[in-house]
C-alpha cells in the first residue's frame, strides 16, 4: 500500500497540545485560498459525551460519542458513528481533493479499522494526507506507514512548510520529476 510518499505526514502531538486546532485552522486557510480540503478534525473530548468530528469540507459537526451511559469509562467513541463519518469523508473525497486531513491515528487504525481505509484511498488517489498522531502511537504509525511518512511537530509552521513543499513538487512535477516521483 505504501511507497515513497513524500505527501504523507504525521502531525505528532503530546498530551498538552491541540492538533485539532492546528489542523482546523490550516484547513480553513487552505479552503479560503481556493484549495479543496477534505477530512475531519476532532471536537470535544474522548472521555465524555461531547466527542464529535467537524467535516472540513462542509463544516458539519457529527457526534462520535456513544449514547450516554453513566457506567461507561474511558473513551466513549461509537464505532458505527465513526464509520458513518468516514463514509461522509469518502463521499466528499470522490469529488476530488487537494489535501485529506484525518483527525487521529490510534489503535483502530493500527489494526486496519477505524479510518484506515480513508488513508489508503487518499494515497491510492495520490492526494496528500496529514493525520494527527499522538506521541504514544507514533511507533505504530511508522509500522502502519511502512516508514514512509514525514514527521511534523504539532505547530502551524511545520505544517505550512510541509504543504509548501508538496505544492511546489506538484507545480514542477510536469516539467521535472521530484525525488518522490522517481521513487514511486
Amino acid at each position: 500500500m505504501f511507497d515513497a510518499q513524500c505527501d504523507l505526514a504525521a502531525l505528532v502531538y503530546g498530551p498538552h497540545q491541540d492538533p485539532d486546532a492546528v489542523l482546523s485552522d490550516f484547513a480553513g486557510d487552505l479552503n479560503a485560498r481556493g484549495f479543496r480540503v477534505v477530512g475531519m478534525v476532532q471536537a470535544g473530548q474522548c472521555a465524555d459525551s461531547s466527542l464529535s468530528a467537524v467535516l472540513l469540507h462542509s463544516g458539519e459537526k457529527l457526534l462520535l460519542a456513544q449514547d450516554f451511559d453513566p457506567a461507561a469509562q474511558g473513551c466513549r467513541l461509537d464505532l458505527a458513528r465513526l464509520q458513518n463519518a468516514g463514509a461522509r469523508v469518502a463521499e466528499a473525497l470522490a469529488h476530488g481533493a487537494d489535501l485529506v486531513i484525518i483527525n487521529r491515528f490510534g489503535k483502530r487504525e493500527r489494526d486496519g479499522r477505524g479510518l484506515s481505509s480513508l488513508i489508503e484511498r487518499a494515497l491510492d488517489a495520490d492526494i496528500p494526507l496529514v493525520i494527527a498522531v499522538g506521541k504514544d502511537h507514533f511507533a505504530d504509525w511508522i509500522r502502519f506507514a511502512g516508514g514512509m511518512s514525514v514527521r511534523l511537530d504539532c505547530e502551524r509552521g511545520a505544517l505550512e512548510a510541509w504543504w509548501r513543499g508538496i505544492a511546489t513538487a506538484d507545480a514542477v512535477a510536469g516539467s521535472h520529476p521530484t525525488v518522490c516521483e522517481i521513487l514511486k
